[in-house]
């Protein structure tokens, strides 16, 4: 029996269907959201990652534990709910596969753990984690989270720890802040294009690299998942080939979209919607183009697809389900 927490998200989402397809039974930890495995065969746990008894109950006879929960902030304040789910959380499930006694444990982690400088330099696994609240809230408290799962493993714990870029693809309920970003691009709603870029990467092909670490990765390993470095603009060229509808022809440059970020902050927190970009997402955008996954090559036969082809296939996948 395999357990998935996060199960409404894009990755749990997509996790527990490739799950499914290999013959594996899967219960699922749900807080609220149900979208995501709606129709889908699985065994449902009510439970929340901050209540150490629910963990407890959902770890009973579980071989392995994918924790796939999270909550992902763009802006530089949050710290408390930060802290909350991605580290106490962390720390609740990890306390939880040592008692019930889980086999393994794979952590879904995020490539804002790691250093980017030297930016002239590719990010690989030896990068260290980032410490200095000059980082954002949400990459401090995911560095932190992954902490947890090594203070696991100095107690026994078998566990690996997955550092994907940023996620695109199918299934995404929500949906996610990349492919919220994407939908507008393909609604024609954006007002203007940003300079940069970022590695982008398939979901399917995160699940993918992870199922097979999942079978051979040594404990304590650590596996950068990335895809393929694309600018906005570029980004936007190709979704304008699918769907046809024209980018802007206004392509901001980055110093001037900081001056704008803290009103879309603000006119965020009083709508209560997404803002267009933040000061996170900027620089983000100017983080380091290099994201080696050689390690997961060369260990998992791990390939990224083509770019185009996730692309393509997400802006389906939101035209068939009512998003487009």
């Amino acid at each position: 029996m395999i357990l998935v927490t996060g199960a409404s998200g894009h990755v749990g989402g997509n996790l527990i269907r490739s799950l499914l397809k290999r013959g594996e039974r899967v219960r699922v930890l749900v807080h609220h959201d149900r979208r995501a495995i709606e129709g889908l065969d699985v065994e449902i746990v009510q439970g929340d990652i901050l209540n150490p008894e629910s963990l407890r109950t959902a770890c009973e006879k579980i071989d392995v534990v994918f924790h796939a929960a999270t909550y992902i902030s763009l802006f530089m304040h949050g710290w408390p709910r930060l802290k909350s789910i991605n580290v106490l959380g962390t720390r609740n499930i990890v306390e939880a596969c040592l008692d019930c006694g889980v086999r393994r444990l794979i952590h879904f982690s995020s490539i804002h753990t790691l250093v980017q400088e030297p930016l002239d330099e590719p990010i690989d696994e030896m990068r260290h984690l980032v410490e200095s609240r000059l980082y954002p809230p949400h990459d401090r408290s995911k560095a932190a989270s992954e902490k947890e799962v090594l203070k696991g493993i100095e107690k026994g714990l078998d566990a690996i720890i997955i550092n994907p870029t940023g996620i695109i693809g199918p299934y995404d309920f929500r949906p996610s802040h990349s492919g919220e970003a994407l939908l507008r691009m393909a609604q024609g709603n954006l007002p203007a294009l940003i300079e940069g870029g970022f590695d982008w990467v398939d979901v399917r092909d995160v699940v993918k690299g992870t199922l097979r670490a999942e079978e051979r990765a040594p404990t304590g390993a650590r596996y950068l998942l990335s895809g393929h470095w694309v600018s906005v603009r570029d980004m936007a060229t190709q979704v304008e080939s699918i769907v046809g509808v024209r980018p802007p022809r206004l392509v901001l440059p980055i110093w001037i979209a900081r001056l704008g970020a803290p009103f879309m902050t603000a006119f965020a927190r009083c709508t209560g919607k997404r803002p267009l970009y933040t000061a996170v997402s900027l620089k983000a955008l100017k983080s380091n183009r290099v994201i080696s996954h050689a390690k997961a090559t060369n260990e998992l036969k791990y390939y990224p697809r083509p770019f185009n082809d996730t692309i393509r296939d997400t802006l389906e996948w939101f035209s068939n389900n009512g998003y487009l």
